[in-house]
């Protein structure tokens, strides 16, 4: 059954008009109307101040929806219009806590788009990470094929079940460039599996670059499970500092990333690439993965607490815009209340911009499989990844409100529920709509919204929607 919406709107004609384009958007996500607020998922409020006595009428109507969103928690409570526009959200939010969203007069209806849609945009997150970990880990794989104008077996991803499927190549594609690891972590099992470090040659990733841009790729990622690494097996050869600066040249290529890195092999050398090379984004994954000495040498990561601060120091003195990536495990067998909470303090002191959380549980073949107690509770581990849960959505939603009204360049992916879906040099994913075919383009976004997971906004010639049908207005009190 398709979920409900429902408007309840006072004033001018410029509100209608207003509730129209919202409801244009709803109904692209796939929500109908219906005629009484009690059986709706949705109800928006289209206020009006003209008079104190619309503005009172407002108030009321809001009051009396109060206790209907008390019954119903997972109701959507949504404002807009001139009370929002006049008396501002901080006002409204302290005596209307219930409400979820507020919007200003003449709005597209993205911020309650975004709303709407957080959950399934952190399911995305989500399935990508998914995707980047399989293919690090070798269990997904890119066929070759010998197609483009590269030279190189370029390469066709075989894509993990939770992603969308395009017609073509994706935008943004992984390049393998160290395969195996030799740095043995003891809850890993790719150096069992996948054997020592081998660097890929620069003229064999450079081919397979020029291979993926000639078929529609605007962006790689270098992939290796210890990425920073690269050409450590060559000894005095070319590092991953010198493989970005090559690949920077490769023509019709927009952006870079690389992952995963290990704090310690992140050099100054690749820190000033990052800040050099346009093409190279401004995002570094660095795990953690604990924030106590003990467990960290229980896991054999061979840093220390203190070292992983200085490295956030250090990345953003050189890089100061930089949005810093981290994994995390929590439930490390031996971990104790105390030594999660110095995991917990540290990610809220450090307020990094997107954790990769996960449980511990044992991989067969491990050394921690094999020696080490699996004694912190299912129970236990599930609190604990709820907590710094928890943190980071609130850390993440604060660092995002930085960029309302602000204006930021994205590539775009693909559509997504009727949106264009794209990324941000820092790799904050963003939705908005326009009519074009876009596609693969770097287009500037004006940021209207922002929420933990994505953001919205519209392009510098948006131009709203084909309004929703009339049956809108049987809804209107």
């Amino acid at each position: 059954m398709s979920k409900t919406y429902h408007f309840w709107i006072t004033g001018c004609q410029m509100n209608y008009a207003d509730a129209r384009r919202v409801a244009t958007e709803l109904e692209r996500l796939g929500y109908r109307p219906t005629p009484r607020a009690e059986d709706a998922d949705v109800v928006v409020l289209e206020t009006c101040t003209v008079r104190q006595q619309s503005e009172d009428k407002a108030y009321h109507k809001l009051q009396s929806l109060r206790p209907l969103k008390a019954r119903r928690p997972d109701m959507t409570v949504a404002v807009m219009g001139c009370v929002v526009g006049v008396r501002g959200n901080e006002v409204l939010e302290q005596r209307f806590p219930f409400v979820d969203v507020f919007m200003e007069p003449s709005t597209d209806g993205l911020p309650l788009v975004s709303h709407l849609t957080q959950d399934s945009d952190y399911a995305l997150e989500v399935a990508e990470t998914a995707a980047r970990y399989a293919l690090m880990d070798e269990d997904l794989h890119w066929e070759a094929g010998e197609q483009g104008s590269g030279g190189a077996g370029v390469k066709e991803v075989t894509p993990a079940p939770l992603l969308p499927r395009s017609p073509a190549l994706p935008i943004s594609a992984p390049v393998a460039v160290v395969y195996g690891c030799s740095h043995a972590c003891t809850f890993c099992i790719i150096p069992q599996k996948r054997g020592r470090e081998r660097s890929r040659p620069v003229g064999e990733i450079v081919a397979e670059v020029r291979g993926l841009v000639a078929q529609g790729v605007k962006e790689v990622v270098l992939l290796g499970q210890i990425v920073d690494r690269y050409g450590t097996d060559y000894g005095d050869g070319p590092d991953l500092a010198d493989l970005l600066r090559v690949v920077s040249d490769v023509d019709g290529l927009e952006r870079i990333r690389f992952l995963t890195s290990h704090p310690n092999y992140m050099t100054d050398r690749i820190l000033r690439a990052v800040a050099e090379l346009p093409k190279v984004m401004p995002q570094i994954e660095v795990p953690i993965q604990a924030g106590d000495d003990e467990v960290l040498e229980a896991m054999k990561r061979g840093y220390t607490r203190e070292q992983y601060r200085a490295l956030v120091r250090r990345v953003r003195e050189v890089i100061p815009d930089a949005a810093i990536h981290c994994d995390i495990i929590v439930g490390f067998p031996g971990e104790t209340a105390a030594q999660f909470q110095a995991t917990y303090d540290i990610l809220e002191e450090l307020r990094l911009d997107k954790l990769h959380l996960a449980r511990y549980s044992p991989r067969p073949g491990t050394v921690s499989a094999r020696r080490l107690v699996d004694d912190v509770a299912d129970e236990e581990k599930r609190r604990r990844f709820h907590l710094i849960e928890d943190l980071q959505k609130r850390i993440a939603t604060e660092k995002m409100r930085a960029y309302l009204g602000q204006t930021v360049e994205v590539l775009v992916e693909d559509r997504d529920k009727g949106r264009w879906r794209g990324r941000t040099p820092h790799n904050k994913l963003v939705f908005f709509d326009d009519a074009r075919a876009l596609r693969g383009q770097l287009v500037p976004v004006h940021v209207t919204h922002t929420g933990p997971w994505s953001m919205s906004g519209t392009t510098a010639d948006h131009r709203p929607p084909t309004a929703a049908s009339e049956t809108l207005l049987l809804n209107v009190i």
